[in-house]
């Protein structure tokens, strides 16, 4: 327990301390549930991290709204992998040579990828959800946000997070109106292993962007709207989806277009192949992807075609300030 605490306060300014604290949580729960709070360090070995596997897959995920949903083992692991950073980083600290007695498994020993992918009418099916009003009679700019998020996601093909974090307001130099780039990673944020790379985009989305100010989606989060389209749509569920599915959709769309031998403008549009040594010499810039960005202006039209409107400002609800996400219309 005194390493954990350690480890927080020394971490605290990690842009995933979030993270960080609810993985460890759930290790310091176990510890409290078996009565092990004066346990050592040393004494958490292979066997004892089994059982903390064993006890942790039984606690159900129950989201802030109240869903409940089963534990994955990839879940599970990320807390093991958290507390074997956690003991390293104090052994060190303390000048010890003894690091963690135990070897967290791999990610992709225990993590499932979603198979399920969605076609580009399918990604337009999801447009015209978000272009019309809500059963109980709402407004047609009241599913903005998730209009947006959509939007944002088929451009740039980014995370979810990076989706909400993406900001027009010039302070933040993410969108560059002179270069039609978008860089996803904002100023004064430090690059984490999910890695926000810098992309081009074409003018449709630039006709966007140019009008918007302050935070593109709007709020803190379309997670409740996403899940719903899912159900009201009838798309699988059960860890097949999620709001990761407009980014790997358009992943293995692009990459079918493209042919794997400019597989690497895949990688680099994702954020999974980062900058080298050798950019340093040759310096990379976003207008490089030009096969990417016209795979991507493609898929746009397509979706614009089967659902007109999908790429217009005009009834988005577009109307957010500069003071933060909560203020969209």
């Amino acid at each position: 327990t005194d390493c954990i605490a350690e480890y927080l306060v020394a971490k605290a300014g990690l842009p995933s301390i979030d993270t960080v604290k609810a993985r460890l949580g759930h290790v310091s729960a176990y510890l409290e549930a078996t009565n092990q709070l004066d346990i050592t360090c040393g004494a958490v070995d292979e066997d004892w991290i089994d059982d903390f596997r064993d006890w942790a897959i039984e606690i159900p995920v129950v989201s802030p709204s109240g869903n409940v949903r089963a534990r994955s083992p990839g879940t599970v692991e990320g807390s093991v992998r958290q507390l074997a950073a956690a003991i390293n980083f104090s052994f060190r600290r303390h000048d010890t040579t003894f690091p963690a007695a135990f070897v967290p498994k791999k990610p992709a020993a225990v993590s499932k990828t979603p198979a399920y992918r969605s076609d580009v009418p399918e990604l337009a099916e999801m447009f015209r959800y978000a272009m019309k009003p809500g059963r109980d009679g709402q407004p047609m700019n009241a599913r903005g946000p998730l209009w947006r998020f959509l939007q944002v996601s088929v451009i740039t093909w980014c995370r979810p997070d990076a989706a909400h974090d993406f900001s027009t307001d010039p302070a933040r130099r993410q969108w560059h109106s002179d270069l039609r780039v978008v860089d996803l990673n904002p100023k004064g944020r430090v690059q984490t292993r999910k890695y926000r790379p810098a992309v081009p985009v074409g003018e449709r989305a630039a006709a966007l962007f140019d009008h918007a100010s302050g935070f593109y989606v709007g709020v803190d989060s379309v997670k409740h709207a996403f899940s719903t389209m899912l159900d009201e749509l009838g798309l699988p569920r059960d860890g097949e989806t999620g709001m990761k599915l407009i980014r790997r959709s358009m992943a293995t769309i692009a990459r079918r277009r493209l042919g794997e031998e400019h597989f690497i403008q895949v990688e680099r549009m994702l954020g999974h192949r980062k900058d080298s040594t050798s950019d340093l010499y040759a310096l990379f810039e976003p207008g490089f992807l030009g096969r990417a960005l016209a795979v991507t202006n493609d898929i746009i039209e397509e979706i614009e075609a089967l659902a007109p409107g999908a790429f217009h400002r005009k009834n988005t609800g577009l109307r957010v300030l500069q003071g933060g996400k909560s203020a969209a219309k």
